[in-house]
């Protein structure tokens, strides 16, 4: 590898305490440049960033793999430029690729419903999964969140959870009834593992459920439903929005209730939303119907 690439992943790791993970994706990403641009760092120019991104996208990269890549010269350059080894960072002013708009994919009260409703009969796991569910749809959870709550997170009587979001920002968000009905039947359940740990939610070892093992739970009932395997947690926040917004909530509600530091990340709902109410439209105004059939 080349010393100028070693020298900034040590810097990554030592002065940054970036992840293995990080650290893998940078070498890639840089591994990837300099295996097309064949030059010595020190000698990279504009046009080459700027050729390296066109051909990625021409590709057929996803834009968003793109973006990072170019995120990642940024930072190696800058790198350089700060220890003197060149004059300027070249990948300054090389704009991100235009990302492509994706509606996040909701689900209609019926089908929530059905994955919620999924797990039937008794039993640690059978409790524990109607529990999780019915959260991450009442209250709109990342699924980080719902794995890092604790016992002393939950209000029952008041029916509240305190939320730890990103950058651990905390918020307080309301549980509906239905959801605090699971999570007493689940609490009594847990009780009868008699583990002295803080964490919600367990598996059956008594050790605190990860991530992805949410998801997995997640994708198994979205499964045995018949709507697929690429229904995952994300899915029912974004179902649990949708819902509050076509039922008439107001924005910075729903802005506050999921953790959004911006209102803009609130504001992709609305597209949701219009598109919900034009389908209604289309079914139901008789001019809208009569111009569907007309060629």
């Amino acid at each position: 590898m080349n010393e100028y690439m070693k020298e900034f992943l040590r810097f990554m790791e030592l002065e940054k305490g970036a992840s293995t993970h990080t650290l893998r994706a940078y070498r890639k990403d840089l591994q990837e440049f300099f295996a097309l641009v064949k030059k010595s760092p020190v000698d990279i120019e504009l046009s080459d960033i700027r050729g390296f991104i066109a051909h990625r996208l021409k590709d057929g990269r996803e834009r968003s793999t793109v973006s990072r890549q170019l995120a990642t010269l940024r930072s190696f350059f800058r790198f350089l430029h700060r220890e003197g080894h060149i004059s300027s960072n070249p990948a300054r002013l090389v704009p991100n690729p235009k990302q492509q708009k994706r509606l996040p994919r909701f689900l209609s009260v019926d089908e929530i419903f059905s994955i919620i409703e999924k797990p039937e009969g008794i039993g640690f796991q059978k409790a524990r999964d109607r529990a999780i569910l019915e959260l991450l749809y009442s209250s709109g959870l990342r699924v980080s969140e719902l794995a890092g709550m604790d016992m002393e997170d939950l209000n029952m009587r008041e029916c509240l959870i305190k939320v730890r979001g990103k950058r651990k920002k905390e918020r307080i968000v309301p549980v509906g009834k239905k959801a605090i009905e699971s999570l007493k039947v689940y609490l009594i359940e847990r009780a009868l593992m008699k583990k002295e740990t803080q964490s919600i939610f367990l598996n059956r070892k008594g050790s605190r459920l990860t991530d992805r093992s949410i998801r997995r739970i997640v994708v198994k009932y979205s499964r045995e439903t018949g709507l697929g395997g690429k229904i995952g947690p994300h899915t029912l926040r974004h179902t649990f929005a949708t819902h509050l917004l076509q039922s008439g909530a107001d924005l910075r509600v729903i802005q506050e209730l999921l953790g959004h530091s911006s209102l803009s990340s609130t504001q992709v709902y609305t597209h949701l939303d219009i598109t919900h109410l034009m389908d209604v439209y289309d079914n139901a105004h008789p001019l809208a119907k009569k111009r569907k059939g007309e060629k």
